[in-house]
């Protein structure tokens, strides 16, 4: 089943509470519990396990929370722009059929009188043992921010102060903006930054930084907790981007001692 049809069909019956789940009670027309998974003694629902449940509930979240938090960062900026709803689009490969109903969660998040604070926190809530989710979903919100070739300073903010709710330093923040195109020349991104590392720091320093970062958005890591496929693919781009700077520190410093 794809994502839409997780969000749409089944998966939602699954949940009640929260701004995510009045927002998918709006759509739906039933509550959705984004905070508790089946009881031990409830039978699976809809003919799913509750390993399924709880999968099928992560994905239901991550996706309803993206456009959530995307329609509090529009709302922030005061406009929302063809080209970033386009980028939403190709990013969550949202069908034709669905497109309705995807607009009406963004509009209903965005008239809802309820701040971003408290949506963020039900997100962190439910993936606290999980940042890379959360920081898959920073990166896809940035994604969407600078579609426009901009990214404005009321959006930096605001996703900052996402950033601090999911439990994310300054130095984490400014590490994971560092991998978009914009923060960087235009040409490149700072190696460094993308690792989150000095640029003075030690051979061995920046290997565990890399290792760590690794190991931390591993698409298959994000697989085994349940993410849908659109999100492994934003993994298998981060993962990309971390390798590719560790391997150009790993040139210019080989290439440094060679000439030394």
């Amino acid at each position: 089943m794809s994502i839409w049809g997780k969000i749409l069909g089944g998966a939602a019956g699954l949940f009640t509470g929260g701004p995510l789940g009045a927002l998918l009670g709006g759509l739906a027309g039933h509550a959705v519990d984004l905070w508790s998974p089946c009881g031990p003694d409830e039978q699976p629902r809809r003919g799913m396990s509750d390993a399924e449940a709880e999968a099928a509930k992560q994905t239901v979240a991550f996706t309803i929370g993206v456009i959530a938090l995307a329609a509090k960062m529009a709302r922030a900026d005061g406009v929302v722009k063809r080209v970033e709803v386009d980028t939403f689009k190709r990013l969550f490969r949202v069908p034709p059929e669905e497109l309705d109903n995807v607009g009406r969660v963004f509009d209903l998040a965005r008239r809802d009188t309820r701040g971003f604070e408290e949506y963020a926190r039900q997100i962190a809530k439910l993936f606290e043992d999980k940042h890379a989710v959360l920081e898959e979903l920073l990166d896809s919100l940035l994604m969407i921010a600078e579609a426009d070739d901009e990214l404005h300073e009321t959006e930096v903010e605001y996703l900052r102060a996402v950033a601090m709710i999911f439990g994310f330093d300054e130095a984490d923040f400014r590490r994971i903006v560092a991998g978009h195109h914009l923060a960087g020349t235009p040409t490149e991104t700072d190696p460094y930054a993308v690792l989150g590392v000095a640029r003075l720091a030690g051979d061995n320093a920046v290997k565990a930084a890399h290792r760590a970062l690794v190991r931390e958005h591993h698409p298959d890591r994000l697989i085994a907790q349940g993410m849908p496929q659109e999100f492994i693919d934003l993994a298998t781009q981060k993962l990309a981007l971390i390798n590719a700077a560790y391997d150009r520190i790993r040139r210019e410093r080989e290439g440094a001692a060679a000439l030394s």
